[in-house]
């Protein structure tokens, strides 16, 4: 199915593209097409835009567009579209900087519960060094209201000793510099912003 747009000036952003390529360390124009990349992708039928598409968005300005996507949000950086393309261009690398991007401008995630899984997800390594799968399971069901969820599965991975009932706290001194570091870049990048404005 083909997609017209129609680009106004005031749309383009070519100051968020250097971002972009910034944070994934990927030069958007690299990208010509070939089209591997979605037809390789596990998710592509999900996904509103393809990873091509996205590509093609980003080269011609329109960043609005790509992180208002559902497709940034479904991607789950695999890295089969990485692996496939000619040009070496690291697209889950890009999904992951558009990501970053679309949070910090507060864009509206149409993926609530892939956004509410990832937060739950680094709060509980932040939190105990690891993941707590007992409670990742639990606030996971709760906040996305979908209380027994997977339910079935729970005794099973407890028998085989998968569901601990306790958090290991074995990586938390590790994981403490690592929340510092991306706080630090954050802030670097904040007052990147505040400068070039």
């Amino acid at each position: 199915m083909r997609v017209k747009h129609s680009i106004q000036r005031q749309q383009l952003r070519p100051k968020m593209i250097e971002l972009v390529e910034e944070l994934s360390g990927q030069d958007v124009k690299n990208c010509y097409q070939c089209g591997k990349c979605s037809a390789g992708c596990p998710i592509a039928a999900d996904m509103d835009t393809q990873p091509n598409q996205i590509m093609r968005l980003l080269q011609i300005g329109l960043v609005d567009e790509v992180l208002r996507s559902r497709t940034i949000w479904l991607c789950a950086s695999c890295e089969t579209c990485t692996t496939r393309c000619p040009r070496e261009v690291d697209l889950a690398a890009i999904m992951d900087a558009l990501r970053n991007l679309a949070l910090e401008e507060g864009v509206r995630n149409p993926e609530r519960s892939v956004t509410f899984f990832n937060q739950t997800f680094l709060r509980l390594i932040r939190r105990y060094g690891r993941v707590f799968e007992m409670e990742l399971i639990g606030r996971y069901n709760t906040g996305t209201l979908d209380f027994f969820k997977d339910i079935t599965k729970a005794p099973k991975l407890f028998v085989r000793g998968r569901l601990g009932l306790l958090p290991n706290l074995k990586g938390r001194k590790t994981s403490k510099p690592v929340f510092k570091d991306v706080e630090k870049a954050k802030s670097s990048r904040r007052g990147k912003k505040v400068d070039s404005a």
